[in-house]
């Protein structure tokens, strides 16, 4: 059965693989990022499918209603995977009110609207996958410079277990996906040179099989997907 999915950081990195399998797979995206250019590639991997693309600034609250039109021919909303992220890489001293401030619009909240905006078209079938970082994580190693980052990030994984009860058995299940070291753009400017064990393409397989199925196991959880430190 041909699904819908609502991919957020859907230009590059995990988002843009995870927006390649969905719709070769035959399935419905919307794609959502700044950079339209990047998205509108992503036709080429249309199969059966319609790639919607949606550009817009994740750190202004009102852009993101724009969400509602986008999705209002769909029945329904399967899996909605709140993804997209920014990284401030700074230290604790040099960071700025803005760097704060746009860190928790992009990284918290961006994820909590469009979770309101999506969950008209969501059912007790539908599943939110909140991706968030192992550096948000209670008692996880920490790394200096992203304090910004790390702390707008734990935002959601409370709002995913919080959600997790408020929900009724006819709305979604919600979890939380930590990352560790996957081999993005993103990992580059947080660990300049780093070689990440794995690869973007094969952290969106787990997502993509996980976004599908996960719900069906799973509700309310933090699951820590990382092989090494950092």
């Amino acid at each position: 059965m041909q699904k819908n999915i609502i991919i957020t950081g859907a230009s590059r990195g995990i988002g843009k693989e995870l927006a390649k399998l969905h719709l070769a797979n035959g399935n419905n995206v919307l794609a959502i990022s700044r950079n339209e250019l990047k998205l509108t590639e992503l036709k080429a991997f249309e199969n059966n499918s319609t790639l919607t693309v949606l550009a817009l600034d994740m750190a202004n609250y009102s852009d993101l209603d724009q969400i509602t039109n986008a999705i209002s021919n769909w029945d329904r909303v399967d899996v909605l995977y709140n993804n997209a992220g920014t990284l401030v890489n700074k230290p604790f001293a040099e960071i700025s009110e803005s760097d704060i401030d746009f860190s928790i619009a992009v990284n918290y909240k961006a994820a909590f609207r469009i979770i309101q905006l999506a969950l008209p078209k969501m059912n007790g079938n539908s599943h939110i996958v909140n991706i968030t970082t192992m550096g948000a994580v209670q008692g996880s190693v920490k790394f200096p410079g992203l304090a910004a980052y790390s702390s707008s990030k734990s935002g959601i994984v409370t709002l995913t277990e919080l959600l997790a009860e408020e929900f009724s058995e006819d709305q979604p299940r919600i979890n939380a996906i930590a990352l560790g070291a996957v081999q993005t753009e993103m990992l580059e400017e947080a660990f300049p040179g780093l070689q990440a064990p794995i690869s973007a393409e094969k952290m969106a397989k787990y997502l993509y099989d996980f976004g599908l199925e996960g719900h069906q196991y799973q509700n309310g959880k933090l699951l820590q997907l990382s092989t090494t430190t950092p």
